[in-house]
């Protein structure tokens, strides 16, 4: 059968680019490119990075009860959110779990944009519209709406000197979101990232034909290198950012998943808050936490975690290899007993034992980024 996977407009590039083309949430996406996943890895830890993330979710809502709306969908308030200001959060259900887990900004008073993940686009708008009261609509743009991420301690300066010499990128604080032009173009950008590096998101609605010309404009640049999805999955897991579907589903509350700060005590009444407030006060059962494996091998999702004493505990969610720190790590849940950082385990890899700790969600120390107000 024929691939019916959509192309997004940077498809171009990443042929020109010698990338490895591979199927994705329904998306024909960059798995690596010619120089591979460690030094692309590499690369944005020390230069700057440039992804195609055209395959997220993107969607505007509006009206005048559109903070009370999301107050409610999400256990974050936005009622009080300044302008400009992009929070993460989570939708979550009526039993506390997590929908999805997107980034929200507020534009204006009554206008919010919203970036949601690309697998789970059709469910979230389906959600949101499910619960929408009063005056409130949301306007999902296209499916493969141009998106860029640049990301890496050079990413300011490459892309002023790129694009943007005459825009204060310098004032864009951390998780916050400006309009701009770009080539007379109208966009939208973020100073957001899934990498832990400081870096930006470019929005570039309604202007396919004109976004290859942005890309190609960027990737000239000496700092800047295309990236594709294998190191994009490398650098969060390196900073303990989950994966939905993976480290967070529907069964799993955001407590749970170690993001409680997520959750403004102050907010009542939000979806899912009954379960969601008990965890707050009473502690959970089990507990999202790093793994980092002491000995030789590597460890995937679904493999099991032990106690010392080979008793089962928790099962890992995520894991790689690590190219900062040269070690296998990655994520999952653990019996609340053995969520502390430090506590002795043991990851079941191919009938083999291997001997791990508990560690932090973050495996390296995040760069200084221009703090959110």
């Amino acid at each position: 059968m024929p691939d019916k996977s959509i192309k997004t407009p940077f498809y171009d590039g990443h042929v020109e680019d010698h990338a490895k083309i591979v199927p994705f949430a329904g998306f024909m996406m960059p798995l690596n490119y010619a120089d591979g996943i460690i030094r692309e890895h590499e690369w944005v830890r020390t230069r700057a990075g440039l992804f195609d993330v055209s395959h997220m979710g993107q969607c505007f809502l509006e009206g005048a009860d559109a903070a009370k709306n999301l107050s409610r969908l999400t256990p974050t308030s936005f009622k009080k959110t300044d302008n400009g200001r992009s929070r993460y959060t989570v939708l979550t259900n009526h039993e506390g779990g997590v929908v999805d887990d997107l980034i929200i900004t507020r534009i204006n008073e009554n206008l919010f944009y919203l970036v949601i993940n690309a697998s789970c686009r059709e469910k979230d708008i389906a959600w949101i519209n499910d619960n929408l009261e009063g005056d409130a609509v949301l306007t999902p743009l296209k499916a493969g709406t141009p998106l860029l991420a640049i990301q890496g301690p050079c990413a300011e300066q490459a892309l002023k000197e790129a694009l943007l010499p005459n825009t204060n990128l310098e004032g864009l604080l951390y998780m916050h979101g400006m309009p701009a032009r770009i080539m007379g173009i109208d966009v939208f950008i973020t100073r957001t990232g899934y990498t832990g590096e400081d870096g930006f998101e470019i929005s570039i609605p309604n202007n396919d034909d004109k976004s290859m010309s942005i890309w190609r404009t960027l990737v000239q640049h000496e700092d800047i290198r295309p990236i594709g999805l294998g190191a994009r999955d490398s650098l969060r897991l390196e900073m303990g950012f989950p994966l939905y579907g993976h480290d967070m589903d529907t069964t799993t509350s955001p407590i749970e998943a170690d993001i409680k700060w997520v959750v403004n005590r102050k907010n009542e009444g939000f979806i899912g808050h009954n379960r969601i407030k008990k965890e707050l006060t009473e502690g959970v059962e089990r507990k999202r936490i790093g793994v980092k494996i002491t000995e030789k091998g590597v460890a995937r999702e679904g493999a099991k975690l032990l106690s010392p004493d080979g008793h089962t505990i928790g099962i890992l969610t995520s894991g790689g290899f690590s190219p900062s720190t040269k070690q296998s790590i990655g994520q999952g849940y653990v019996e609340s007993a053995f969520a502390e950082a430090g506590k002795i385990i043991l990851v079941e890899v191919r009938n083999r034992r291997l001997r791990a700790v508990t560690h932090e969600l973050n495996f390296i120390n995040p760069r200084p980024i221009k703090p959110s107000a």
